[in-house]
């Protein structure tokens, strides 16, 4: 399926540009996304759906095949797998941005193909969930570009710290929320997707009653 967004943020063309290519950065602003690694083209990391009950992880590779600056095009193709599932996920996305208004209007063409539990919800589910979720990161992303960067002072010369205190260990990073489709959704289009999962539950509990009737 192919989807199509649109959003502004509130800076210079160059500096979006800047913005969008700090994985690191926005990654905060990723809704369900958790980013492991970036080595400046290639980004490894999983991807959390929420479907009612069922939670399924998407882990692969998203890598920017193209990053055009003097035209503010980039293209980035990503893969993922479910961790516990056959279901696929494949995304080729198209990033252009424009000046206007003193700000960056910025366009994301994305080619989607998904296999497995949350491609039962069709294109149309899944366009309506797409344009909220744009929204989010959009709203992230104009907060994160507005606050000040910070400029790193020069470290000074200290002794070395000793303590007869065990050290504490670092406190672990706080998981990311996966994207609930259903909340994300809103109720007219979480009504259809309950009602299909409904239905996905009543077919599995029906197949398990044969199986062991056969047995």
């Amino acid at each position: 399926m192919e989807l199509h967004h649109e959003f502004t943020v509130p800076v210079p063309v160059d500096d979006a540009w800047r913005a969008l290519l700090d994985v690191e950065r926005i990654a905060p602003c990723m809704p369900g996304a958790t980013v492991d690694d970036y080595d400046g083209k290639t980004v490894t990391g999983s991807v959390k759906v929420k479907v009612g009950p069922i939670t399924v992880t998407y882990r692969g590779t998203a890598v920017f095949e193209e990053q055009d600056e003097s035209a503010h095009r980039m293209v980035l193709i990503a893969n993922g797998k479910e961790t516990r599932g056959q279901g696929t996920a494949r995304a080729t996305v198209t990033g252009m941005l424009a000046e206007r208004d003193g700000g960056t209007a910025v366009s994301v063409r994305t080619d989607l193909t998904v296999t497995g539990r949350p491609a039962q919800f069709g294109r149309g589910v899944m366009a309506e969930v797409g344009d909220k979720l744009v929204g989010q990161f959009a709203e992230c992303l104009a907060r994160r570009l507005e606050e000040p960067t910070e400029r790193a002072e020069p470290p000074e010369a200290v002794e070395p710290f000793r303590s007869a205190q065990p050290v504490q260990p670092v406190r672990p990073v706080q998981p990311v929320e996966p994207i609930d489709l259903l909340r994300t959704a809103g109720p007219p289009v979480a009504k259809r997707v309950a009602v299909a999962v409904a239905t996905a539950v009543l077919v599995l509990v029906f197949v398990r009653i044969r199986r062991r009737r056969h047995a």
